[in-house]
């Protein structure tokens, strides 16, 4: 928020450009152990889907574009901290590292060319990796029925 506001007046006095803001597809699906991670990604889509129409409204020449990454291959897993309660669902917080590590699909380089992609073609969103994909249409079905789901998961994996 504070870097598009920063930013905005200046692509707006250049007559083009386009903001992009990262979301997650925690952005799109909430998860159980994940509460404020999700509220802050839900923030960013609704942020930034505002933004767009704000923008459209106003016949700006400036666009906006929520990108929703899945799992991209990098070292954010390994450098994150942790709290124990949510280490535990995995079994413990290397466990959960290696976990992500297995689940990333996506090189930041094919990220990238995705997100660049996303901005030419001025898509309002921008689902990065196959993961995104799935979780885009899980955030389609109706919503007791993926939590339910996703419960039922989280249930079964803190009986381990």
């Amino acid at each position: 928020m504070h870097g598009t506001t920063a930013f905005l007046p200046y692509l707006e006095a250049s007559g083009d450009g386009h903001v992009v803001n990262i979301s997650s597809v925690f952005g799109l699906v909430s998860i159980p152990s994940q509460s404020a991670y999700n509220a802050s990604k839900f923030a960013v889509r609704g942020f930034t889907d505002a933004l767009r129409m704000e923008l459209e409204i106003a016949g700006s020449a400036v666009s906006s574009t929520t990108v929703h990454p899945g799992g991209i291959k990098t070292n954010i897993a390994r450098n994150a901290r942790m709290d124990d309660s949510v280490a535990s669902l995995a079994g413990s917080a290397g466990d959960a590292r290696d976990g992500f590590d297995r689940i990333a699909m996506t090189t930041p380089a094919k990220a990238a060319r995705q997100i660049l992609r996303a901005v030419e073609k001025d898509k309002r969103r921008a689902l990065i990796g196959p993961d995104a994909v799935v979780f885009d249409l899980v955030s389609r079905l109706p919503a007791g029925l993926y939590q339910r789901a996703l419960v039922r998961g989280a249930r079964r994996r803190s009986t381990r």
